[in-house]
């Protein structure tokens, strides 16, 4: 397929009560699993891309490894890929737009793009973000090819969720900004009240994505709220590390 052709797809899978599931990968051979199991399109866990590596979350892992990896991943599957770009290891539009288009430019036809400051505390104000999110838009069409960017907000993400129903206001009006600003859809990680999922579900602009790190959730039930993607974060991964120790363990004899 072509980068249209998978940047159209991608965008396809996104339907509200018949959500995309992204069943978050690392590496080439994760991302070779996943689509092996039926996956239509494949999503990074930045925090997933991290760890493999040996890093923490949070733009530790050098932008260049990031790179390597996103390569790989690309060159492991045919399907449509979106990286977890994070804040954009930048916080001023001009150098968000210069590693936007150099991520972009591997192939890939979605980013994740939080408006948490990686480099300091609290996110980012609304135009802001806007405004490093149009750099972004802007890094694709000097590529002349499209991207479907999942706009983060971290309102509720390490929050105490009593005080998630006093920050939906505040979400709706930054994935109303968002959404002018060329993003594709809103992810609310953090996010576990039904209520405010359908909420935010019901007056958003943008297909909703939230976050399940629980196996065993009823992804059913956040269809029916409304939901348009559902992504795993860091889950697979630990998943995945836990079963390799366990056999190692076996293995071992311990």
């Amino acid at each position: 397929m072509s980068i249209a052709d998978r940047f159209a797809l991608f965008s396809k899978l996104h339907v509200a009560g018949d959500p995309l599931r992204l069943v978050n990968v690392w590496d080439a051979g994760s991302a070779r699993a996943v689509a092996e199991a039926g996956a239509p399109a494949l999503a990074t866990s930045s925090w997933a891309v991290a760890a493999a590596a040996g890093y923490p979350d949070g733009e530790a892992l050098p932008f260049d490894a990031l790179l390597a990896t996103a390569s790989a991943i690309l060159r492991a599957t045919d399907l449509p890929v979106s990286v977890d770009f994070e804040g954009g290891y930048a916080d001023a539009p001009d150098e968000v737009q210069g590693h936007a288009r150099t991520l972009l430019g591997l192939g890939l036809v979605g980013c994740n793009f939080e408006d948490r400051k990686v480099r300091g505390e609290g996110l980012h104000g609304v135009e802001d973000q806007a405004a490093r999110l149009r750099a972004i838009v802007a890094a694709a069409a000097g590529l002349d090819r499209p991207i479907f960017i999942n706009a983060r907000t971290d309102l509720f993400l390490g929050t105490d969720p009593a005080t998630h129903a006093g920050r939906v206001d505040e979400a709706l009006v930054r994935a109303e900004a968002y959404a002018a600003a060329g993003a594709g859809s809103f992810f609310v990680p953090g996010l576990g009240d039904p209520a405010l999922i359908a909420r935010i579900c019901g007056a958003s602009p943008l297909p909703v994505n939230v976050m399940v790190l629980d196996p065993t959730a009823d992804l059913a039930a956040l269809a029916r709220l409304g939901v348009a993607r559902i992504s795993f974060g860091p889950a697979p991964y630990v998943a995945a590390m836990q079963s390799l120790a366990a056999l190692a363990g076996q293995l071992l004899g311990h």
